[in-house]
């Protein structure tokens, strides 16, 4: 996965939200190392304490851990796990949703409109 860092937001959430991304998507499964802040930090082009800072927000969550010898590592809990990836699509949901009531869709035909694309996909 890219880093895709933008000038709108602080840079520590942003990186926070894009491991959140790679945890919940088992790019990084539960139990497994994350790799160090210093190799984060490289291949997102950020000073270490900026990815140290966004790594103490997953910690702080509880989707990373730290163990004294294995270094950082993604939570086991997979209920937790779940509940994070079940939130973050409902809130890409939710923008989704008003993008289309803002183009002047309802509910019901965004909904049509999403089977529609779905089913050219196929």
């Amino acid at each position: 996965m890219n880093w895709k860092l933008s000038e709108d937001r602080p840079i520590w959430i942003q990186l926070a939200e894009q491991l959140t991304l790679r945890i919940v998507s088992g790019e990084y499964g539960p139990g497994a190392a994350v790799p160090a802040v210093r190799v984060l930090a490289g291949e997102a082009g950020v000073n270490p304490n900026t990815m140290q800072r966004a790594l103490a927000e997953l910690e702080a969550r509880g989707l990373v851990e730290t163990r004294r010898t294995a270094g950082r590592t993604v939570n086991e809990d997979m209920t937790l796990l779940r509940r994070v990836r079940k939130e973050l699509a409902y809130k890409l949901m939710d923008e989704f949703l008003a993008s289309m009531t803002a183009l002047g869709y309802t509910p019901d035909q965004a909904r049509a409109l999403l089977q529609e694309k779905e089913e050219e996909s196929v």
